[in-house]
């Protein structure tokens, strides 16, 4: 792709970004975080913020081989501090309910060969601080994740390929998963997109399932339980202080919902690497019994996972269980992406830690306790490992003993 055809393309990528996912509105201030090498797609992106009628759009950069180094030379009670100033910006977030957007460009292996234990101490006396103002956003405000390019991401990707070819088919890559295709229009695609994951949502709402039962030969056998009356959602999501509609994650395949706190039983076993602290995690099974991770056993990471799990109560328990065909674009193209992101949208997934509050009708009048009583978990952490494989079954159970196949071969019964 050519320099000119390049730039046009990520200019879409750009207005994608800012009117269909984070579907900035006029007035609202927009906290834009991204990496060091990109700058092109943050100056575009900046623009068509302002374009949407931004107020005004923060930016804050970030860089993993910085990042790297504090972990190399900095103490861990220095880097687990949260200063005054710090805190009193996410203070300010809790009023200002900005649209935040993260642009993901970082090296899956950015923190390789740091001690797990200091990276775990670190997010434990930072969440301590940061969790309280995240809670005060949860619903109130539009968020994005999206991903760009870079040498360190595109050689894992690709290896073996020079550096410019690397990062080339990588730009690619993530044009195709998000629907950015020549001469169509990226947002009547995107609406179908949404509509569709919102069909299978309403038909997963109407069954009313108790239990959802997880089968594979790779030794996945797994049962669930779920919240009474709790939603599943696809796709979009709805800022409940402006009924604007965004699309959080780009892209997404996964039509989800939190899981009953505490209620789950049996084996898991990964079908993806997991990048988490800027490590790799390879080859695991994560045990269950009496609702909670008993076991868990890596080729690769063993160590971190298992710090993961411990990072407090609600780590060693399920915020998320998440369905996504075989048929999925990410998973199609038949790359690893190294990246949760892409990963967790190639086929089915689960997480561990926080659970989502917007899946009760009438959270926002509820407390913390209240949420946490009707059974949607709560942790520092909140992340995705993927579960899904071509064979994967997934039986929903209703309260009087009635089955539906849900999942048959890695994709929807119907």
């Amino acid at each position: 792709m050519n320099e000119a055809k390049f730039q046009a393309k990520l200019r879409e990528y750009a207005k994608l970004i800012v009117k269909i996912g984070a579907n900035v509105q006029k007035g609202q201030r927009v906290r834009l975080q991204a990496g060091v090498d990109q700058v092109l797609l943050t100056q575009m992106v900046t623009e068509e913020c302002y374009q949407a009628g931004a107020s005004y759009v923060e930016v804050i950069w970030e860089c993993g081989e910085i990042n790297k180094m504090h972990y190399q030379y900095a103490t861990a009670e220095t880097l687990g501090a949260v200063p005054h100033w710090e805190e009193e910006r996410f203070k300010q977030m809790t009023v200002d309910l900005p649209v935040r957007i993260f642009i993901d460009s970082s090296d899956p292996d950015e923190l390789a060969g740091i001690p797990a234990d200091l990276l775990s101490t670190v997010r434990q006396m930072r969440g301590k601080v940061i969790k309280k103002y995240r809670d005060q956003l949860d619903g109130k405000h539009q968020w994005l994740i999206v991903a760009a390019a870079s040498p360190k991401w595109a050689e894992k990707v690709f290896p073996g390929e020079p550096e410019d070819i690397a990062v080339e088919k990588l730009w690619d890559a993530i044009f195709d998963c998000v629907y950015l295709k020549d001469g169509e229009d990226a947002e009547k695609i995107w609406q179908a997109h949404c509509d569709l994951m919102t069909q299978k949502a309403s038909w997963l709402n109407e069954q009313a399932f108790h239990k959802l039962h997880y089968t594979s030969k790779n030794g996945t056998d797994f049962t669930v339980e779920l919240i009474p009356g709790a939603k599943w959602s696809g796709a979009g999501d709805i800022n409940h202080t402006n009924n604007t509609f965004y699309v959080p994650n780009m892209p997404t395949e996964e039509v989800f919902t939190s899981p009953m706190r505490g209620k789950c039983e049996g084996r898991l076993v990964s079908t993806k690497p997991l990048s988490w602290s800027g490590q790799i995690i390879n080859n695991f099974t994560v045990d269950f019994k009496d609702g909670k991770v008993v076991d868990c056993h890596a080729e690769q990471g063993e160590e971190v996972l298992k710090k993961m799990f411990a990072m407090d109560d609600g780590a060693a328990m399920l915020g998320e269980v998440a369905l996504v065909p075989k048929e999925s674009p990410i998973n199609q193209s038949g790359l690893m992406f190294f990246n949760t992101l892409f990963d967790e949208n190639a086929c089915c997934h689960v997480a561990a830690g926080a659970g989502f509050p917007e899946v009760l009708d009438g959270f926002l009048e509820m407390s913390n306790e209240e949420i946490l009583e009707k059974g949607v978990n709560d942790s520092l952490i909140h992340v995705d490992f993927m579960v899904g494989s071509d064979d994967l079954h997934i039986v929903g159970i209703r309260e009087d003993g009635s089955e539906t196949d849900i999942f048959v071969n890695g994709t929807w019964a119907e």
